[in-house]
């Protein structure tokens, strides 16, 4: 069973659902703006932290973050399998003592990341860094962004990417716990949705046809390893 924390209605798991699904892996989703949260990790194998527009550091505003908090430092104690996007991996790094904080701009849209020495030789970030079309390693390559946040790295963590606005755009810690700063569950859906009524709109519509399609196999290759192998690995 895989743990979803969802913070909005409009950030949901997207591509993740739709995997899990095709694949029989049984999953709840749990909506925590409306306080539901598990009531611990035990039974479950892997715990996924979506995004939304709340920032770290407004604990006052959202006092229920400190229940993702806690259950992230319980699946980190546990040793399961965890995947924080956007604001998820900002509380990952939260949690890891890092600092997070306000950025000096958006990062609106499908830009570059560029793999670290590290992200290079991660098995994880090879899939997703692997081309559809050519099967080699892309070193640079486009993911969907959207966020004006970011974090420091925590001690011990490994730093998987950067882009060119924000250094810090992924990392790994212990064998299981990735932090991606960018929204790898996006869907074409989503993004249309997401961009309705947006100066940008037209501009996002254009860039989905093209750029989509390579995304969303980049992604499947992921969650085949993280939701296939490190579950297995977490069993052990």
């Amino acid at each position: 069973m895989v743990a979803i924390l969802k913070n909005v209605p409009e950030e949901g798991p997207g591509s993740i659902e739709t995997f899990l699904l095709k694949h029989a892996i049984p999953y709840r989703i749990f909506e925590t703006q409306e306080g539901s949260f598990p009531f611990s990790l035990d039974g479950y194998r892997a715990l996924v932290i979506l995004g939304g527009p709340m920032g770290v550091y407004q604990l006052r505003e959202y006092p229920y973050l400190k229940r993702t908090l806690a259950l992230i430092e319980e699946g980190i104690g546990s040793n399961i399998p965890l995947l924080g996007i956007c604001l998820g991996s900002q509380l990952i790094a939260y949690a890891l003592g890092a600092k997070v904080y306000k950025g000096f701009g958006e990062e609106v849209g499908w830009k570059d990341i560029q793999l670290t020495e590290m992200g290079l030789v991660d098995p994880f970030m090879q899939l997703l860094a692997t081309n559809p079309a050519t099967g080699a390693l892309d070193q640079a390559f486009k993911v969907f962004h959207w966020h004006g946040d970011t974090f420091d790295l925590p001690r011990g963590s490994i730093h998987l990417a950067s882009s060119a606005l924000y250094n810090h755009q992924a990392f790994r810690y212990g064998t299981h716990v990735y932090a991606f700063q960018f929204h790898i569950e996006v869907t074409e859906d989503m993004i249309h949705r997401w961009f309705l009524n947006h100066p940008l709109q037209g501009q996002m519509a254009q860039e989905l046809t093209t750029l989509y399609p390579e995304y969303s196999t980049r992604a499947l290759r992921f969650y085949q390893s993280f939701f296939g192998t490190s579950l297995e690995d977490s069993r052990r």
